[in-house]
């Protein structure tokens, strides 16, 4: 069984870095290519990403900077990031296009805080589910004579323990990540 769990310990590592990586997608004060980079645009007959089509960066904590490769693509890209509903507004003079990054409000902050925990919730979720396949896959090799009922015990034991171990860790990060929205 202890394949099993070292899958399903890499599976729950992926649940860790897929809730970091939404939690770099909010935008909380300051500018991050991260918060837009995944803005899907309309160009040459296809869906692409932000990132595609154009070079991103954040010339000051407060601004971030879009230059598409092709100037032909900046009304677009512009119309995307409005229509992404990111809460974002460009500013395009022709050949780059300026996104301001606007204070929060407290309302703002609140809503950032909801949304951090719904992100965290459904991690959990992820981290459940993996721990229920774990327990499953025990039961079955029980089922076929590969695992005796101790085994299967100490297998859900090992599967509990490690599904205690990273929702731990899901918990940090999203009281990290409200204290870091409510302080800015």
């Amino acid at each position: 069984m202890s394949l099993g769990i070292a899958d399903g310990k890499s599976q729950m590592e992926k649940c860790l870095a897929h809730l970091k990586t939404e939690f770099s997608k909010l935008r909380v004060g300051r500018a991050s290519v991260a918060m837009i980079d995944s803005v899907v645009v309309d160009a040459y007959g296809s869906n692409m990403s932000l990132k595609e089509v154009a070079a991103l960066s954040t010339p000051d904590a407060k601004t971030l900077t879009v230059q598409p490769w092709d100037p032909s693509l900046i009304g677009g890209i512009e119309k995307a990031i409005l229509a992404a509903n990111l809460g974002l507004t460009p500013i395009n003079d022709g050949k780059l296009i300026r996104i301001n990054m606007p204070p929060l409000t407290e309302d703002r902050r609140k809503e950032f805080v909801k949304t951090i925990k719904t992100h965290g919730e459904d991690a959990r979720v992820a981290l459940r589910n993996v721990r229920r396949q774990l327990v499953d896959g025990a039961k079955a090799q029980k089922e076929a004579g590969d695992l005796t009922e101790d085994g299967v015990r100490r297998a859900q034991d090992e599967a509990q323990k490690l599904t205690d171990q990273f929702v731990k860790e899901v918990d940090k990060l999203v009281e990290a990540k409200s204290e870091e929205v409510m302080s800015l």
